[in-house]
C-alpha cells in the first residue's frame, strides 16, 4: 500500500533573509511521531536547475509515502508533461505560499491555478491550500471581511476566495512550530491519507469480487497487447543554444569598448534586453519617461555611453547591410574588464551566480573590487515589482528573474532586424534567436543564400498559425498545441527547419492525446490515424510512425472496421495483422467458450 503526496509552491518569502529554513513538507516528515525511514533525493529536468525533491518514507508502520515537492512553480512552462505526471499519480495534493509575497500568490492565483484544474481534469483529488507565514503589515488577522492587510500581503479573504476556486481545504500557518506542522497541518494530511487508504482498499475489494471466477469452467485469458516503444524527453539546450550565439559572435549588433577603444567585446540587444529593463532603457526599447525604477536609468547613464551615427561597414554577414553594431562605450573600467564574464553569465541562463562571483574574483584579486561589479550587476538584473533588495542575491532567485527570457519580444516589431512573409501577413522576428536556436536558419542567414541580406523573406509551405507556434517556441523553448492536427503541422514544420526536440515534443503530444481517447471517441473520431502515420512516415518521424503502427494494431477491431484501414500498404497491413490485438487465436477461443456455455453441457453454478 502507499500514499502520493504532491507538493507546489515556495513557503517562503521570494527574497527573505530566512532562506535557510526547512520546508512545510521536511518540517512536517522529520517531526511527526508517525513517519520513519525517510530517504530523499533531487531531480531535474534540465541540467543545473532542480525541479523537485522526493521523499520516500513509511507512515502508519508499513504504508510507502511518497512525497514530490515542487517549489519551483515553472514545472508547468518547461515540463508541461512532467507535471501533469505528477498530478496525475497524486492522492493528496498541497499547494503553499508566503502571506508576505503577493507577487507570487498573485501569480499563482492567474497562471497556475488553471493549470491545476486542467490537469486534475475533475479528478476527485483533496487539495490542501497553505498560506504560511505572519502578515509583517500588522497583526495577523484571520477574518475574512478584514481588509486591513490587504497593501502587501495575502488576505485571508483572498486565500479562502482561492480554495472555493479549486474545492480545497484553506489552512492557514503563522509559524512553522510543532503546534502547526503536527497537530494542525499534520493533522489534515493524515486525515486524508487515511480517507485515501482506506478508499484504495474499497476499490481493491471491488475488483476482486468482479475477477471471481467460475470454478468449473475458465474462460481464455487475454494476453496483454505488444509494448508500445517509449519515447525518451530530448533535454533542453536553450541556454547552451544562447551561450553558443556569443562564443560565435554571430548577427551580433552591439559593441561594447573601454574609454580608450582599445578592445571590442561583442554582444546582441534582444538577448540583453530580454535580461535586464536597464538595456532596455540604454537601447531605446523604452523611455526613461516609463521607467519603474528610477535608479535603473541613473546606473544606465553612469555606466554606459551611446555612440550614434559610426560610419564604419559592417563585417557580419548576418546582419543587413549598412547595420553596423552600436558602439557602447563602458566608463567603468574595473566593470568593462569583467564584462567578458558577466556577458557569459547572462547568456548561459544568469542562473550560474556562484561561478560569476568566483571567476570575478580570481580576475581583479581585490574583494572591494568584486563587490562593486557584482552589485552592479545585481542592480542591473533587477526586475521592477519582482526585487526589492538585491543584497543577498543567490542563484536560484537571479534564475527566477530572468526566466521570462525572450517572450517579450516574439511577435513584435521591437528590434526586429527580419520579416517572414506568409500567407499574405507578416511576422517580425530576430536574427540572432533564429541563428542561436535553429541551424537551419543559421545557415540561411549567414550563408551566400539571398536570405543572408534580406530583410523580408518569403515563407512557403506552411501557414500562418504553424509557423507563429514554430518561432514562439524558439523564442520561448516551450510549446503547447491545441490539437492533434496543429501538432501533426509543427511537427512538419519543424522537421522541415530541423528543430529535433520540437518534433520529439510534438510526437509526445500526439501519442499523449491519442492514448486518452477512450474507445468510443475512437471510433468516432473524425481523424485519420492512417493520414497521421503516412504523414509521420514522409517526414521522417521514425519513432510516431512506428507507433502508429502498434496503435492501429493494439485497437485493431475499431480500425479494421474503418474505410481507411484499405489505405495501409502491404507491409503495414502485415505488421498490425501480426501485432492485432486481440489476436486470431483469442478470438478462436472465445468463441468456442461461449458455445460451451450455452449448450446444454453445462450450467451455470450460480443457478
Amino acid at each position: 500500500r502507499s500514499v502520493n503526496i504532491v507538493a507546489f509552491g515556495n513557503e517562503r518569502d521570494g527574497f527573505s533573509e530566512d532562506n535557510q529554513q526547512p520546508s512545510l513538507i521536511w518540517s512536517y516528515l522529520r517531526r511527526s511521531a508517525l513517519i520513519s525511514q525517510i530517504d530523499s533525493s533531487l531531480s531535474a529536468s534540465h541540467v543545473g536547475s532542480p525541479v523537485f525533491t522526493e521523499y520516500q518514507a513509511c507512515v502508519f508502520g508499513n504504508v510507502r509515502l511518497v512525497v514530490h515537492d515542487c517549489p519551483v512553480w515553472g514545472i508547468f512552462d518547461s515540463d508541461w508533461y512532467t507535471s501533469c505526471r505528477l498530478i496525475g499519480g497524486a492522492d493528496i495534493i498541497v499547494i503553499k505560499y508566503s502571506v508576505n509575497d503577493k507577487t507570487s500568490f498573485q501569480e499563482l492565483k492567474d497562471s497556475y491555478v488553471p493549470m491545476v484544474k486542467k490537469a486534475l481534469n475533475h479528478c476527485s483529488v483533496p487539495v490542501i491550500i497553505s498560506a504560511i507565514g505572519a502578515r509583517k503589515n500588522g497583526v495577523p488577522c484571520t477574518c475574512p471581511l478584514c481588509t486591513s492587510d490587504r497593501r502587501s500581503c495575502v488576505t485571508t479573504s483572498e486565500g479562502v476566495q482561492l480554495a472555493k476556486e479549486l474545492g480545497a481545504t484553506y489552512l492557514e500557518l503563522h509559524t512553522l512550530n510543532d503546534f502547526y506542522i503536527q497537530k494542525y497541518f499534520g493533522g489534515m494530511l493524515e486525515y486524508f491519507m487515511i480517507q485515501s487508504l482506506n478508499q484504495k482498499s474499497s476499490e481493491k475489494m471491488k475488483k476482486r469480487k468482479k475477477t471471481q471466477k467460475c470454478h468449473r469452467v475458465q474462460p481464455p485469458q487475454l494476453e496483454q497487447p505488444d509494448k508500445m516503444p517509449i519515447l525518451k524527453g530530448e533535454a533542453s539546450h536553450y541556454n547552451a543554444d544562447l551561450h553558443n550565439l556569443l562564443c560565435c559572435c554571430q548577427c551580433a549588433d552591439v559593441a561594447f569598448y573601454p574609454e580608450d577603444l582599445s578592445m571590442a567585446v561583442e554582444a546582441h540587444k534582444i538577448i540583453l534586453c530580454s535580461a535586464s529593463q536597464l538595456f532596455m532603457l540604454l537601447f531605446g526599447v523604452r523611455s526613461p519617461c516609463s521607467a519603474q525604477d528610477t535608479s535603473a536609468v541613473r546606473l544606465a547613464q553612469s555606466l554606459f555611453t551611446l555612440e550614434t551615427g559610426d560610419p564604419s561597414p559592417s563585417s557580419h554577414p548576418g546582419l543587413p547591410p549598412c547595420a553596423p553594431p552600436v558602439r557602447v562605450v563602458v566608463k567603468d573600467s574595473v566593470f568593462c574588464s569583467c564584462l567578458p564574464d558577466i556577458l557569459h553569465f547572462i547568456y548561459s541562463g544568469a542562473f550560474q551566480w556562484e561561478r560569476l562571483e568566483e571567476d570575478i574574483k580570481k580576475k581583479l584579486k581585490d574583494p572591494d573590487k568584486t563587490e562593486h561589479v557584482l552589485e552592479k550587476v545585481k542592480c542591473i538584473l533587477k526586475t521592477p515589482g519582482k526585487l526589492n533588495n538585491v543584497k543577498d542575491c543567490k542563484s536560484q532567485q537571479i534564475k527566477w528573474l530572468y526566466n521570462t527570457s525572450l517572450k517579450l519580444f516574439f511577435n513584435t516589431p521591437v528590434l526586429a532586424d527580419v520579416i517572414f512573409k506568409i500567407q499574405g501577413t507578416t511576422v517580425p522576428a530576430h536574427r540572432a534567436v533564429l541563428v542561436a536556436r535553429c541551424e537551419v536558419m543559421a545557415a540561411m542567414f549567414n550563408g551566400n543564400y539571398l536570405e543572408a541580406n534580406s530583410i523580408l523573406v518569403p515563407v512557403y509551405g506552411v501557414s500562418k498559425d504553424t509557423f507563429l507556434s514554430f518561432l514562439e517556441y524558439l523564442y520561448t523553448d516551450s510549446c503547447c498545441p491545441a490539437s492533434i492536427l496543429q501538432a501533426m503541422s509543427l511537427l512538419i514544420c519543424a522537421e522541415m527547419y530541423q528543430v529535433m526536440r520540437l518534433q520529439h515534443i510534438c510526437e509526445l503530444y500526439i501519442i499523449t492525446q491519442l492514448q486518452s481517447m477512450p474507445s468510443r471517441e475512437l471510433a468516432s473520431t473524425s481523424l485519420s490515424i492512417v493520414s497521421l502515420l503516412k504523414k509521420a512516415k514522409f517526414h521522417n518521424s521514425d519513432y510516431l510512425s512506428t507507433w502508429l503502427l502498434h496503435f492501429i494494431a493494439t485497437n485493431y477491431l475499431i480500425f479494421s472496421q474503418k474505410p481507411e484501414f484499405q489505405e495501409l500498404s502491404v507491409e503495414e497491413r502485415n505488421f498490425v495483422e501480426m501485432h492485432r490485438w486481440p489476436s486470431n487465436l483469442y478470438l478462436k477461443q472465445l468463441a468456442d467458450y461461449r458455445n460451451y456455455i450455452h449448450s446444454q453441457k453445462c450450467h451455470c453454478t450460480v443457478m
